[in-house]
């Protein structure tokens, strides 16, 4: 195995980290609670933690631009990347360099003395290196898996988030939404506040929040909205309202919900000077996030791009596909990593697909095209075409639709990542 010193750049590092723990994931804070004492770093002025099945993406985008608005500098920690590694780390809205990224790697590496850390655990623990030099106002971290056992949750929060609880990582969180709400509540800490943002609490968050202490935020009880016609909502927290407000510049009404809990968990860390309509509006309007019902036109042709990875999130994309372009033949190029409930997933968009084209994620674990195909036939009782890459199966796609029709890619990052990059080489192309 090659030495770390000998590396030239950040790819060469990310290829030797996959091959460090002999498990992709590996739940458990010791190994990283080991190595972080070693770092012996400061903790950041403010931390929020940011949990839940769907919408973390989006949540901690909203976060951090509420944040920024105070002017104070912001950290954010995000996971799974869309184009490139340095997605997951960034500074005041910016992707940290290569350059930071390797020095962190170096720093963990000089301390790590053997402990078998993950991908991910590593990329945790850089996160926090740099913001341990550059010592932000503000640190999001988002979980990567679950809450509990997550390297994320090796830090102490100022205040949490968990979006929602829904199916999904079943093989490792749990096979029922009791079980996998207790891994998120996992995050919680006594006399820390922790936004719920749902009004579909299970009953192993309220339990969570008795047994240790901390002061449970509750979408409904706490804190919610109400929409004023097409363009305006209104916020109300435990000890405001606000109206007035405008539609996040994110995709889809559920952005909404989002939008609300954050709020809420901005008010339960005393930010008043940010719980004004015209500093919320602000920061919303102009937020934006690949691969989250982004739309892009290529070649009078137009592409709608969704990460959507498990039941309830391809549900929602359902419903704004109905929605938005009822009117629209929609081509659905898909990719789906293994583990996820295909059928469920299938049969939420299945409403609004006209024609499928199945193609393996850009993913070793991904599910191949051919049995992602049969299961699609299984359950639409409609033909599927196979293409034997991304790339391949929206080549297929742009090729038979029209100017009237949509391309829709989902069913994992893995699969929108390589769509945004196809899609930018064919513009340069052009």
């Amino acid at each position: 195995m090659s030495q770390p010193c000998s590396f030239d750049g950040l790819d060469e590092w990310l290829a030797w980290l996959e091959t460090l723990s002999p498990h992709e994931i590996d739940l458990g804070l010791e190994r990283v609670r080991e190595v972080l004492a070693r770092l012996n770093l400061a903790k950041a002025a403010r931390v929020s933690i940011v949990a839940g099945t769907n919408g973390k993406g989006s949540s901690v985008a909203m976060l951090e631009a509420l944040l920024a608005s105070t002017g104070e500098s912001v950290a954010t920690y995000t996971s799974p990347h869309v184009h490139a590694f340095n997605e997951r780390i960034r500074v005041n809205g910016q992707a940290v360099t290569d350059q930071e990224i390797v020095a962190a790697f170096e720093r963990i590496e000089t301390v790590r003395n053997g402990v078998a850390l993950t991908y991910f655990e590593f990329g945790t623990l850089a996160a926090l290196v740099i913001f341990d030099r550059l010592r932000p106002a503000d640190v999001i971290l988002e979980v990567g898996l679950g809450g509990r056992l997550d390297a994320v949750n090796a830090v102490v929060p100022n205040a949490c988030l968990i979006t929602n609880v829904t199916l999904d990582h079943c093989d490792w969180l749990g096979d029922d939404v009791e079980s996998i709400a207790a891994e998120k509540a996992g995050i919680m800490r006594s006399n820390t506040p922790v936004v719920f943002g749902s009004t579909s609490m299970p009953d192993a968050i309220t339990a969570a929040a008795a047994s240790t202490g901390a002061d449970l935020i509750a979408a409904g009880r706490d804190f919610g909205f109400t929409v004023a016609g097409e363009d305006e909502w209104c916020w109300t927290g435990r000890d405001r309202t606000i109206g007035g407000l405008k539609m996040p510049s994110l995709e889809g009404r559920h952005q909404l919900s989002n939008a609300a809990a954050v709020l809420a968990l901005v008010e339960s860390l005393g930010l008043t000077n940010i719980l004004r309509t015209r500093t919320i509006n602000e920061a919303l309007a102009a937020l934006e996030l690949p691969g989250r019902l982004q739309r892009i036109c290529v070649a009078d042709r137009t592409f709608v791009l969704d990460v959507a990875h498990n039941a309830d999130s391809a549900m929602v994309l359902s419903d704004y596909m109905g929605a938005t372009y009822a009117t629209n033949r929609v081509i659905a190029v898909i990719g789906v990593l293994a583990g996820k409930d295909l059928g469920a997933i299938i049969r939420a968009l299945q409403p609004v697909v006209d024609r499928w084209i199945a193609c393996p994620a850009d993913a070793a674990n991904a599910v191949t095209a051919d049995h992602l195909a049969r299961q699609i036939v299984h359950c639409t009782g409609k033909p599927c075409t196979i293409g034997n890459s991304v790339e391949e199966a929206l080549a297929v796609a742009r090729n038979g639709a029209t100017s009237a029709d949509s391309i829709l890619v989902t069913g994992s990052f893995h699969t929108v990542g390589p769509a945004l990059r196809w899609l930018d080489d064919f513009q340069c192309a052009r």
